[in-house]
């Protein structure tokens, strides 16, 4: 990957040195390539990219992204923030633009793209949107969450199924086991394996995590009109639900089929656990489709995927987005070429092949997805009736109220003393308390 950071030579630049440093092969062949490197440098346009793409699969989409800068003579300065979610990216976005030190791109997803743009910080590109067509070539919802009160202020890459069920094909078929459709189904698997000796369900307790599996659960028990109650709207009477307590009940349930260590283990090493044998299902994002591929395994014969249990009419889904950072003006033309390239046929289908995401053009060649991908473009492409935006990735609601709620789902799933009766209040008490002082009331539907 080409970088635009400075390098320093180890000699002195005069005449009389270079000569005879580049008299003796080895290190005349050293400083041209050295050589060669600063001048491309010097000639290219760079933008810093501030993402938090850290697994084997992340770091091979961005090596797509990059290359394709690379022939367009634009270098990809990487600003790599390690963090679970994003959270820790998301912070250091907000202290490199308090110190006046903002990057010209950044990954931003869902609701805080609205927010960011309605302070003024990112660039308004309708003009890309307008020369490239983008209305005719987005899904509709994919155009609308790109745009902030009619301004395109986004480019979207992939969209994520996160409701998601992994398996063992290896284990699945030593144990003629089927995918399960149904909770019930999928608890006489779960038993079934544990008494071969092998833990059902890889899981990590890092509370993003947690709170993944459990928006699939709501989902599961409830429906699209009251997920949204609940996690959308935030309405208090949601908390209270039967449907919300059965919830719970699940995540409780589905504890007994996991293996927990005190320390909280990486999305990554869940996967690795499911692939390498050590667990047989893992429920999560489609991204670990892409970490799976990467570590070797082939759609539909290292490991099958399909929708968790009683959610296959829905598309839990998040949708990855790089905003450009609006600053001195110096770059626009640079950071709306990045833009505009992102949406090309051939980048997408390579990008979102590697990243395990979907395609977010209306018209995307199928040929070049597995079955998971196909199933997951189909459905989504269905529209509002079917799509359900992730609380935990950002589609839902704002950071404070999304916060909030992780918290207390982590809390209940770590201690057993706390009873569903009161987790559900306490729920109750947040959104009653972010509904007085209007918190989140501004996310954003991309569905308007």
């Amino acid at each position: 990957m080409q970088t635009a950071k400075k390098i320093l030579l180890p000699y002195t630049e005069s005449g009389t040195e270079m000569a005879a440093i580049l008299r003796q092969p080895q290190r005349g062949v050293l400083v041209l390539i050295l050589l060669i490197l600063v001048h491309i440098s010097a000639c290219a346009e760079s933008l810093q990219v501030l993402h938090w793409w850290r697994s084997a699969s992340e770091q091979k989409a961005v090596a797509v992204l990059s290359n394709r800068m690379a022939q367009e003579n634009i270098l990809w300065r990487d600003g790599l923030v390690p963090s679970g979610s994003g959270i820790g990216a998301n912070i250091v976005l907000k202290s490199r633009v308090l110190a006046g030190n903002a990057p010209e791109v950044a990954q931003l997803n869902g609701v805080l793209i609205s927010e960011w743009a309605d302070l003024g910080l990112l660039l308004e590109m309708d003009s890309v949107a307008v020369a490239g067509k983008w209305e005719k070539l987005l899904l509709p919802s994919v155009w609308s969450l790109v745009q902030s009160h009619g301004h395109l202020v986004a480019a979207p890459l992939g969209v994520h199924r996160t409701n998601t069920l992994f398996f063992n094909k290896k284990i699945f078929s030593k144990y003629d086991l089927s995918a399960p459709n149904t909770w019930d189904e999928f608890e006489q698997i779960a038993k079934k394996l544990q008494q071969a000796g092998i833990v059902p369900l890889a899981q990590s307790t890092e509370p993003w995590q947690l709170a993944t599996l459990f928006e699939t659960i709501l989902l599961s028990e409830s429906s699209l009109a009251f997920y949204q109650e609940a996690f959308v709207r935030k309405e208090p009477a949601a908390f209270y639900d039967q449907r919300f307590a059965r919830a719970l009940k699940r995540l409780r349930t589905l504890k007994k089929y996991m293996v927990l260590s005190a320390q909280e283990r990486t999305w990554m090493e869940m996967a690795r656990q499911m692939a390498d044998g050590n667990a047989a299902m893992m429920i999560m994002g489609d991204w670990v489709k892409g970490e799976l591929n990467a570590m070797g395994l082939v759609t539909d014969i290292g490991f099958g995927c399909t929708a968790v249990p009683e959610t296959g009419n829905y598309h839990l889904y998040n949708v990855d987005t790089l905003v450009m950072l609006a600053k001195d003006n110096s770059l626009r033309a640079t950071q709306e070429k990045f833009a505009q390239m992102l949406i090309s046929p051939a980048l997408q289908a390579e990008y979102n092949q590697v990243k395990g995401s979907v395609s977010v053009l209306r018209n995307p060649d199928l040929s070049k997805m597995d079955s998971c991908s196909r199933a997951s473009w189909k459905l989504f492409s269905r529209g509002s009736s079917v799509q359900v935006p992730s609380l935990v990735h950002r589609m839902a609601t704002d950071e404070i109220s999304k916060d909030a709620i992780i918290a207390e789902i982590h809390r209940f799933f770590m201690d057993d003393q706390m009873t569903i009766g009161e987790t559900q209040r306490r729920l109750g008490a947040i959104a009653r308390y972010l509904s007085k002082t209007k918190a989140g009331n501004d996310a954003q539907d991309i569905n308007r």
